[in-house]
């Protein structure tokens, strides 16, 4: 019979390395936001100083890029959707992991599969909206380079326009 003290031990390292997990994770995607926000900031200031001999040349890429993007945020919000239910999936069942796992320590009578089962669930639940965010961020960094080359565009026909004057 497990004492009380390794069940709650049991219970509370797994959560404590989630958390840590969790805020590197919140700190890395807050980096790849900045990135993402500065690339559109560039980009603006690059479409507001950039005289082509065609300007229809420049609005048809800008309208390229535009229908890219509003596909894959489309994509990314339907992915954040799911892992959000996801996580809310997760944590309802490591919630109830962690009740009847008190349950059992009060009541031996309660199968101890039962939280083990519950902790199982949560974990896959949790593994799958991980695998949900990678591929959005995936998702976020393929975008921002197709950015990045669009941009480096812009730069290279204002270089070539200055060198024909």
């Amino acid at each position: 019979m497990l004492h009380p003290v390794e069940v709650l031990a049991a219970l509370i390292t797994p959560g404590v390395l989630i958390s840590a997990t969790a805020l590197l994770l919140l700190s890395t995607a807050n980096r790849l936001g900045r990135v993402n926000d500065r690339t559109q900031t560039l980009i603006a200031e690059l479409d507001a100083e950039t005289p082509t001999s065609n300007p229809a040349d420049n609005q048809n890429l800008k309208d390229e890029l535009i229908l890219k993007q509003l596909a894959s945020l489309l994509t990314r919000l339907l992915l954040l959707r799911s892992a959000v239910t996801g996580m809310y999936v997760a944590i309802a069942l490591l919630v109830v992991t962690s009740i009847t796992a008190g349950l059992h320590v009060i009541i031996p009578q309660i199968v101890s599969m039962i939280p083990i089962s519950l902790a199982m669930l949560g974990a896959m639940a949790f593994l799958y909206s991980i695998v949900l965010l990678i591929r959005e961020a995936a998702i976020a960094v393929h975008t921002t380079l197709e950015e990045i080359a669009y941009a480096e565009g812009l730069v290279e026909s204002r270089k070539s326009l200055r060198q024909q004057k």
